[in-house]
């Protein structure tokens, strides 16, 4: 045997025993990752003594959907559910027109006073107003206790515009809209047939993070809405939570303890029922998502 082919016969052996360790690596971070998840779904299936006591690891341990039958039949959470994803996809539409338009402008090198609007839009994220300013604000556009405080006041988010200004002056080189100039191509139009079409993956990624925190609030409700159909699902969950505590504290005896064991159950369903949705649309975007965050990252 060659010198040559010993050599590539110890780099084979090098690059097998890197990949068994690199899978086996991977595999360790995915078990980290979801088995916490797992872990949820099982529980909220299992009785909460057996949860407690450490007995469940791998499977439900009496199986029981009473938690889920307890949450369900409050009326109010099927309003939740449809409020959350009205706001999700209205926001989430509202989020991208602003978010997008405000980057791409931001892009272009052409327009004036682009180095200060840039700063005023940074300089919100280190400093606002505060709670009670913005509070007056609301009240006063007569946006408070509005289906449309919970998608208006709050969709520009100054981090989706750097992402998105990023994404467009890496991709988007000069000499393509200098081309597209010279054809007769208009601003407006070139933002719609050229630049949107080329940014398919910082928006997937953008909306994906819009409707993702839109899902997820719940502070604004708490603040700005007081009535009951405009509430979203997880103000419904917090409120049927506390609800059961307060239960819990109330009874005695064997009423308290089945209290308790409903209240266990319910936390467990809670997670499930507010999560699961959102986390159905990641497989959708997932084959932008990695493309469209690194090149939104690129800086300079």
């Amino acid at each position: 045997m060659t010198q040559a082919k010993k050599a590539k016969k110890q780099a084979s052996g090098k690059d097998i025993a890197f990949n068994i360790f690199l899978y086996a690596l991977c595999i360790l971070i995915l078990i980290i990752i979801a088995y916490p998840l797992y872990f949820i779904i099982i529980a909220s299936f299992s009785n909460p003594s057996e949860v407690a006591n450490g007995n469940v690891w791998f499977w439900p341990s009496q199986f029981t959907v009473d938690g889920y039958k307890e949450l369900f039949r409050h009326g109010d959470i099927w309003m939740g559910y449809w409020n959350t994803i009205l706001y999700t996809l209205v926001g989430t539409l509202i989020g991208l027109v602003v978010n997008i338009s405000a980057a791409y402008s931001l892009s272009r090198k052409d327009l004036v006073g682009r180095k200060l609007i840039t700063f005023f839009f940074i300089f919100t994220m280190f400093f606002n107003g505060g709670l009670i300013p913005t509070y007056f604000t609301i009240r006063d556009f007569h946006l408070y206790d509005t289906f449309w405080v919970m998608v208006l006041p709050f969709s520009v988010v100054v981090y989706n515009i750097i992402v998105a200004r990023t994404f467009f002056d890496s991709s988007l080189p000069k000499e393509l809209l200098d081309a597209a100039q010279i054809d007769g191509c208009g601003n407006l139009r070139f933002f719609f047939s050229i630049a949107l079409p080329l940014s398919k993956a910082v928006i997937a990624v953008i909306a994906l993070y819009i409707a993702v925190a839109q899902w997820n609030s719940y502070f604004n409700a708490l603040v700005y809405i007081r009535s009951e159909n405009l509430k979203p699902l997880q103000l419904v969950v917090r409120n049927i939570l506390i609800t059961n505590q307060s239960l819990v504290g109330a009874g005695d005896g064997l009423a308290a303890q089945e209290a308790m064991r409903l209240a266990n159950l319910m936390k467990y369903a809670v997670i499930i029922i507010t999560t699961v949705p959102i986390m159905c649309v990641y497989p959708f975007v997932q084959k932008y998502f990695s493309q469209g965050v690194m090149i939104g990252a690129i800086k300079g």
